[in-house]
């Protein structure tokens, strides 16, 4: 190790110390040592004891560490101290603008753990509170949070899919002679992509050299795979851009190459067994036809049991974004959002919905700014003042409560019986058995005052799994108990699971897309929620944020003879 490798050891250890709220003067102590061994005169590795030992703000402490760290390549003191350090804290470190003092107290005080819920804190303006931040510090932390991101292997479908649907724009307009269509998962709006993956009858000497302007643009290409029909692939890395991956085929072909460049290992592998590929199809409709299939949308080519529905043309019209008829799920001012309530309504109208579901924080998020009983009062008045003004539009009066500990909602029943409907959710605690999970979510199933159970598993995608839970006894218990399961349309959320919506449906539960909205930029998440559903073959008239006021207010009528 060189000199500047070894001071990490050293610096990372003392902010660590800092983080956990260790002796100070120690801490500053490892942060002086790694500030002097950068400023050695010789590298440490050429430097006999005696000179190391005797050098400048080194000492016997330190050059014993070193000399540790030199024959084993760890610094144990460190090794310890990272062990008792989630890995999402480490992680935070790399981000500009957050040192070791504003970690601890998000750590701390808010208890997030892992970089995607800070970015999730920072957009539900979470941070703005704490001592030390404020609204400027927030937003500067969460646009380092995007850039460090960028550099990572993994995305969000929401952040590539502009960027990959822009590209093909551009080549199309470019060459318009030649083919070229997004496949692979970006295609399948899989809620994660590694690459943008397109496919294109363009030669690949010709893409190359599109790139090879930038000094930074790295390319790397792959062997050819004639089963699928395209040549050797080429991945193309653009700093700060997810990673492009380009498949080359003739013109003849494209479509044949489309369609095994599209579909899931599960799809492809369950067709070849029962059906054939034309060898030159002029579009992908042909393939399915010729075979008698009804055509199975890109988005849906993921599992074996599609092929069933297809064979039977018994494939449902999927929900589009036009089908959304209110916004369910929404914050303002009141709780942690950032527009008030009639901001939030206003806008919503504006844009063709026909209601808004206000659901603030209950009372134990207090992070959150969640609402004590007599603040709902107060906030339920505010709402009938603005149904008033803006009728036919119609707010209704609802709470995002927390689900405690033992499963029981976060207010007294006379309190939930103020409310028009209840979104239950988990905030706190996540770390649980799934024997915890378990109870503590069916108690909340089973409470008659909640109606939509808020993203079930509290994942966020690529930083958080979420608790585990039986699905399937989750949703029966659902099914018994009349609750409505929301896929929570927050890009970084997408909860319940897409892979669950047919078991759902074929139970009779309905189903919700809300953009858990935390201020009216937040309405245009409800896209990514239909995206990822259309993924689970859920229908317009099995979400209930579909449903038309007149019908929304009809459910209500049913579920309000639960209470009683």
């Amino acid at each position: 190790m060189n000199n500047y490798e070894i001071a990490d050891h050293f610096s990372l250890l003392s902010k660590l110390m800092d983080i956990h709220g260790e002796n100070s003067f120690k801490s500053k102590s490892y942060s002086i040592a790694a500030y002097n061994i950068e400023r050695l005169p010789a590298e440490i590795a050429t430097m006999a004891d005696a000179e190391l030992f005797g050098a400048k703000g080194i000492g016997e402490s330190t050059g014993k560490k070193i000399k540790e760290i030199q024959a084993t390549g760890k610094l144990q003191a460190l090794e310890d101290m990272i062990a008792q350090t989630p890995p999402g804290i480490l992680e935070m470190l790399q981000i500009k603008g957050l040192g070791p003092k504003k970690i601890a107290t998000i750590w701390n005080e808010l208890g997030i753990e892992s970089l995607g819920e800070l970015e999730y804190a920072c957009n539900e303006n979470r941070l703005v509170a704490l001592k030390g931040f404020g609204a400027k510090t927030q937003e500067t932390i969460l646009q380092n949070i995007v850039y460090f991101k960028q550099n990572l292997g993994f995305h969000l479908w929401s952040e590539v899919e502009t960027i990959g649907n822009t590209l093909i724009e551009q080549l199309r307009k470019g060459l318009p002679a030649n083919l070229f269509s997004l496949t692979g998962d970006i295609r399948r709006h899989n809620e994660t992509v590694e690459f943008i993956e397109v496919i294109t009858d363009l030669s690949k000497d010709v893409l190359s050299k599109m790139f090879a302007g930038n000094s930074e643009v790295k390319q790397e290409e792959q062997p050819a795979d004639g089963n699928k029909n395209y040549g050797a692939t080429l991945t193309v890395a653009v700093p700060q851009y997810p990673r492009y991956k380009f498949y080359f085929t003739d013109k003849a072909h494209f479509y044949k190459a489309l369609f095994n460049t599209t579909g899931s290992e599960e799809f492809l592998t369950a067709f070849s067994k029962s059906y054939k590929l034309p060898d030159t199809p002029a579009s992908e409709e042909e393939i399915f036809s010729s075979n008698k299939l009804a055509f199975i949308p890109p988005m849906q080519r993921e599992v074996e049991g599609i092929f069933v529905k297809a064979a039977q043309h018994s494939l449902s019209n999927v929900i589009q974004p036009k089908d959304i008829k209110a916004i369910i799920h929404s914050h303002s001012t009141w709780s942690d959002g950032v527009h008030t309530i009639v901001q939030m309504a206003t806008t919503a109208k504006e844009q063709g919905f026909e209601y808004l579901v206000l659901s603030d924080h209950s009372q134990s998020a207090f992070y959150a700014g969640g609402l004590k009983p007599e603040q709902i009062a107060a906030q339920h008045q505010e709402i009938d003042a603005f149904n008033t003004k803006l009728a036919p539009f119609k707010i209704f009066r609802s709470i995002e409560s927390d689900i405690l500990n033992d499963g029981s909602l976060d207010y007294s029943a006379q309190v939930l019986n103020t409310f028009d409907l209840v979104i239950a959710s988990v905030h706190s605690n996540l770390k649980m058995t799934q024997e915890k999970a378990m109870d503590r979510v069916l108690t909340a199933i089973r409470n008659p005052y909640t109606t939509i159970l808020g993203h079930p598993t509290g994942r966020l995608l690529l930083s958080r799994k979420g608790y585990p839970l039986d699905h399937k006894a989750i949703i029966d218990t659902c099914a018994e108990n009349n609750v409505v399961i929301e896929i929570n349309a927050h890009p970084r959320r997408l909860d319940i699971d897409w892979r669950w919506i047919e078991y759902a449906l074929e139970k009779g539960v309905l189903l919700s897309i809300d953009p858990d909205a935390h201020s009216v930029e937040g309405y245009k998440d409800t896209y990514y929620g239909v995206m990822i559903a259309q993924k689970g073959g859920l229908t317009a008239q099995h979400n209930l944020s579909s449903f038309t006021l007149t019908q929304f207010e009809a459910f209500l009528d049913i579920q309000k003879k639960k209470r009683s």
